[in-house]
């Protein structure tokens, strides 16, 4: 299926949420630079990463999930709720990457990687690895006490929102890693892991953000019926990031071909191949989560997945779970304009290419 185009409203969104992340980094580089000029490398990391590239999925639906509510989409609370987002999600990315051992994010050396080379260039004394390693934990704790900063003064129904959505990110993270370290094939395992590593936070917690700003006194029924578009979309888009992490084209997702496979990611992908595989097919399988994976077995892997009908059925169920995520939204409690939005989004994450 050739990807649609990107929804018109996700970039007008974008401008405002960009315009209050810059105001804000902005202000924090100048201000601790001021202190001590050191701090400046890693304070323009935070600006590197978090201004420069991202879809703003979280933010859109945090808005559309406040306007279907009864909001105005330009309050200054979504857009903050909408950055505080963004910055959560950037405080994963530092993390996940230091996790995983990840060279580069977006076609550009990870911050953990920079700063090991500032360094080892440097000629400083200690490791190089466990500072660059230090550096990208740092900051990414440092985005999160911005993201927390953003909200305050929301009512507690947002902040219990919040604060689920963390725990849930934390939960999946840690799941994500065991599942790696141990060849998880378990079906499953993998589902759990795709809905609480990024399904939750990244479709159905913003929407509920949205609607408990917005509306408070009718979260329970518009928590419910954003869920039921929510969960089902947001396993469409992790299952959607999981091909593309086995078969994206490296010039289009910014990460080295085949770099999921190195990691042996539990993903429902692989759960598939491996339930369907032959004994022949299984001895290629088993390459997946070896570091040094060569593009030649990546290829080899890549095609035992296509053999077993794996790919194909996961399509499918991407598919399947895009129709029943439109056919929920169509029945909710909400606004129109929040309902067609939400529509044309859920084509948008679940058959993009990068």
């Amino acid at each position: 299926m050739i990807a649609p185009k990107t929804p018109q409203s996700l970039a007008h969104i974008a401008a405002r949420v960009d315009a209050r992340l810059r105001t804000l980094l902005d202000f924090e580089h100048a201000r601790w630079t001021e202190i001590d000029e050191d701090l400046g490398p890693p304070l323009a990391e935070i600006s590197r990463l978090v201004l420069t590239g991202g879809k703003r999925l979280r933010p859109a639906f945090c808005t559309w999930g406040f306007v279907g509510a009864g909001g105005d989409s330009t309050d200054q609370r979504v857009v903050d709720a909408g950055a505080a987002l963004e910055l959560l999600h950037a405080c994963a990315l530092f993390h996940d990457d230091v996790m995983d051992g990840s060279a580069t994010r977006r076609g550009e050396p990870t911050t953990h990687e920079r700063f090991t080379q500032q360094h080892m260039a440097s000629d400083w004394a200690g490791e190089s690895r466990r500072f660059g390693e230090g550096v990208a934990i740092l900051v990414g704790d440092l985005v999160h006490v911005y993201a927390d900063q953003l909200l305050q003064g929301e009512p507690q129904a947002a902040w219990q929102v919040w604060n689920e959505m963390r725990i849930e990110l934390n939960v999946g993270q840690y799941l994500d890693m065991l599942g790696s370290a141990t060849s998880e094939r378990s079906r499953a395992k993998a589902e759990r892991v795709c809905r609480y590593k990024s399904a939750k936070y990244t479709i159905e917690r913003p929407l509920h953000l949205g609607a408990v700003l917005a509306n408070p006194d009718r979260a329970t029924e518009l928590m419910a019926a954003f869920s039921a578009y929510g969960l089902p979309l947001g396993d469409a888009f992790q299952m959607r990031d999981d091909v593309l992490g086995a078969f994206g084209d490296t010039a289009t997702t910014g990460k080295p071909v085949g770099d999921d496979l190195r990691e042996g990611k539990p993903t429902p992908l692989m759960a598939i191949a491996t339930e369907h595989a032959n004994a022949s097919q299984l001895q290629v399988l088993q390459l997946v989560g070896h570091v040094r994976l060569t593009d030649d077995q990546v290829a080899d892997v890549q095609r035992v997945i296509r053999e077993t009908g794996a790919l194909d059925q996961l399509e499918a169920e991407i598919s399947n779970k895009t129709d029943e995520a439109i056919a929920a939204i169509q029945q909710a409690p909400i606004t129109q304009a929040a309902r067609d939005e939400l529509v044309a989004l859920a084509a948008f994450v679940s058959w993009r290419s990068v």
